[in-house]
Formats: structure tokens, C-alpha cells, sequence
């Protein structure tokens, strides 16, 4: 029997497959951390509002693009695991992006309060910023303006949906 979690995990790839960004948003706990190669947030507030400036952008830029499939979902009361894959246009360059990616999560109270997300940032860079991306993808400067980059535009992004 599969448990509830499980179900969670479920709940939130079909949202995100949808490019429902507010049931993803309903998925994490108030207190809640997320954390990938590009971004690393704290509390619902924040990890909504990427999925919801992530969400947009692919509907506004790429939605020809999009495609999300996940699988190998597994959890318990306390963590879960999920792979999952993405396709999609990257909203910056117009590159098409086919990232493939692992999810480490752990619950509490039917909610996400840890979601940690892994990708070859190289391959990532590769395909999202084309020669710049593959010369570069390996370097340490290029991960923190990639990750100081989509800070900024999140912090904008989130000023601008509360004003």
C-alpha cells in the first residue's frame, strides 16, 4: 500500500505537469526549504513564487515546448523520493532544455518542508545557454551568476505580484 506521501509527490508533479503553480505552492509547508543548483529558498512564500515565475514564463514563452514526466515516486511518513524530467524552452535564450532530475523530500503533517532537487548543472548549461553554457557550465563563476541571476529576477518577480 502506497502511502499518503506518495500521494503528495504525486499531487504535485501532475500540478506541475499542468503548470499549476499555486497547487505546488499548497503541497509545501509555511516553513518549508527548497534547494536545487540554481536556487536555495526559504518558506512557501518564496518556493510558490519561483514555481509561479517558472510556471508563467513557460506560458508565456514556451509552452510549444513544455512536457513534464515523472515516475519512480516513493515515500513513507518521514521522506520520499521522485525522478522527473523536463522539457521545456528556456525563457532567457529560447533554447530548448531537457533537464533530468532527482527529488529528495521530507514530510510533515501531509506537507513538503524539505525538497531538494539535483541536475547536472553542466548538461543543464549546456542546453539552456548554448557555447557559453558548455564552455563554462563546469565553472564556479558561472553557477553563481546563474544562481545570482535567477535570485534577482525572483525577488522582481515576487515585488511586482505583491504590489
Amino acid at each position: 500500500m502506497s502511502h499518503d506521501n506518495a500521494a503528495l509527490l504525486t499531487r504535485f508533479y501532475t500540478a506541475f505537469a499542468a503548470l499549476d503553480a499555486e497547487a505546488m505552492a499548497d503541497c509545501y509547508a509555511l516553513d518549508s526549504h527548497f534547494e536545487d543548483p540554481v536556487f536555495n529558498l526559504r518558506g512557501r512564500n518564496e518556493i510558490g513564487g519561483m514555481w509561479r515565475m517558472l510556471c508563467d514564463a513557460t506560458r508565456a514563452k514556451g509552452r510549444d515546448a513544455w512536457s513534464l514526466s515523472f515516475d519512480g515516486i516513493s515515500a513513507d511518513a518521514a521522506s520520499g523520493r521522485a525522478h522527473w524530467e523536463a522539457h521545456y524552452r528556456f525563457s532567457a535564450t529560447g533554447r530548448l532544455v531537457h533537464n533530468i532530475i532527482d527529488g529528495q523530500f521530507v514530510f510533515r503533517d501531509g506537507f513538503i518542508v524539505s525538497h531538494r532537487d539535483q541536475f547536472d548543472f553542466p548538461r543543464w548549461a549546456a542546453q539552456a545557454l548554448g557555447f557559453k553554457g558548455l564552455l563554462l557550465g563546469r565553472t564556479q563563476f558561472l553557477h553563481d551568476k546563474v544562481r545570482a541571476t535567477a535570485a534577482a529576477n525572483l525577488q522582481t518577480f515576487l515585488a511586482r505580484a505583491t504590489t
